[in-house]
Formats: structure tokens, sequence, C-alpha cells
């Protein structure tokens, strides 16, 4: 690989910048990072690089997109080091990553499915009135663990209005009836989504209000095309850094 670099076309920082629309000095901040190999140097000391250069750099961009700038960074910089076994590693990890999401989507479009019953309750209302008015319910220490979340989460969820328990009149509890723990759970599959609080808070909103499914279903064709192009960013990327590797071989 060394005898690659050395006789094959130089090429100044400047070229390998603006072949990819970035600056010089991001250029040296890769080769800093690991995300390109070591640069050759002039009798002077300055950086030169090579077609491989621009291959990993090609790699590195294409990467970006489906796994993120800091697995993109860890990926190249194994590779760089000879440790390709990890760089598969990570690749399998982002896979994974996606396919949970994917489960995801699908749990909440499942969860959608089962909040139809309760469109039918009165505006603003959103939860049976049984469930509101009879003893049963859960509190927050339960229902944190059982969302595999910690409770001040959900009380930070409460100050955002995705989440609205009653309160034991006894004790001063909160008290998480059936429409809350839904509430709660479409919240947390949103939130692994990728939503922000302030997104997700008119979406639970408008349902309770009876408006319909329309902003969620908006929200999940969005989420649906946000995965789909992640997975194919991944197939670009992979063909990318499947050229880089034979041209390093």
């Amino acid at each position: 690989m060394r005898g690659n670099l050395q006789n094959g076309e130089r090429l100044r920082p400047v070229d390998l910048a603006r072949g990819h629309g970035l600056s010089t000095q991001a250029v040296r901040n890769y080769e800093e990072a690991g995300i390109l190999p070591a640069a050759g140097r002039t009798p002077h000391g300055y950086r030169t690089y090579t077609p491989l250069h621009a291959r990993a750099l090609r790699a590195f961009l294409a990467l970006v997109p489906g796994h993120g700038h800091r697995t993109a960074t860890s990926i190249m910089r194994a590779v760089n080091q000879g440790a390709v076994d990890e760089a598969f590693r990570l690749i399998d990890e982002s896979h994974a990553q996606l396919l949970d999401d994917r489960r995801t989507l699908q749990a909440v479009e499942s969860a959608l499915h089962d909040l139809e019953p309760t469109m039918s309750s009165e505006p603003g209302v959103g939860s049976e009135p049984a469930a509101v008015s009879g003893p049963g319910g859960t509190f927050i220490g339960p229902l944190a663990g059982k969302l595999g979340i910690r409770p001040a989460t959900l009380r930070k969820w409460e100050r955002a209005g995705l989440v609205r328990p009653r309160r034991d009149p006894r004790t001063g509890y909160r008290v998480y009836d059936e429409a809350d723990v839904r509430d709660a759970r479409l919240a947390h599959q949103l939130r692994r989504g990728g939503y922000l609080l302030e997104q997700i808070a008119p979406l639970i909103a408008q349902v309770r209000a009876a408006g319909g499914l329309e902003p969620l279903e908006a929200a999940l064709r969005d989420w649906h095309g946000r995965l789909s192009s992640r997975g194919r960013a991944m197939l670009t990327g992979a063909a990318e850094l499947e050229e880089y590797l034979r041209e390093r071989a």
C-alpha cells in the first residue's frame, strides 16, 4: 500500500477539497482524525495526497448519511488501521439499529390501530371515564420501569404535556391510568424514532382532542421515508467502502 501511495498521482489538499466541496482545513482535519490515510510529504513539508486518499474521502462522505458522522469516522479509522473486522462490526451495529428502528415504527403503527376505539371519547379527554374515575392505575416507578426509562423522564414528559397523570387525593402520588400509559408508550416510541418533545406534544394533544390520526399518520410517513433514505444511503456507503478496500488491497 505504501508503494501505491508514493507512486500514484500526487494531489494537493486543495485538489482533494475542491473535488468534494470541502475546505482544505476539513481535509487536514479528516487526515488527523484517521479518516484518511497519512499523507505523504514533499521535501518542504507540504502534504501530498493520491487517488487512494480521494477514494477514502468518497467512502467516508458516502458513509455519513447512513451511519452518522461519528460511526463513519470510526469505520474509516478502523479500516485505515487495518482492523477491517472492527469496521464490519460497526457497520453491522448500524444495520441492527436500522432494523430496530423499523420494528419501533411497526410498533407505533400498531399502537395507532389500538388508538382507534378512543377516538369516540369526548374531545379533550382522550381516556375512558372508567379508567379515570376507577381505582385502577399505575404509579410513576412501575411505569418508568416498564418503559425502560427514569421517573424523571416521565416528569419531564408531563411538563411538556405528553402525559397527564391524575394525583391520588390521599397521597398526592401521580397515578397513570390506561390512557396515560398509552400516551407514554406512544411518546416513548416516537422519541426513539428521533422526534423531539415539542414535535410529539401536539400530535398527542390532537389525538386526545379526537382530531383523528392524520397528524400521526403524516409523522409516520415522514419516518418511513427517513428510514428508507438511511437504508439506501447504507447501500451507497457500502459500495464506496468496498471500492476503497479493493484499492487498499
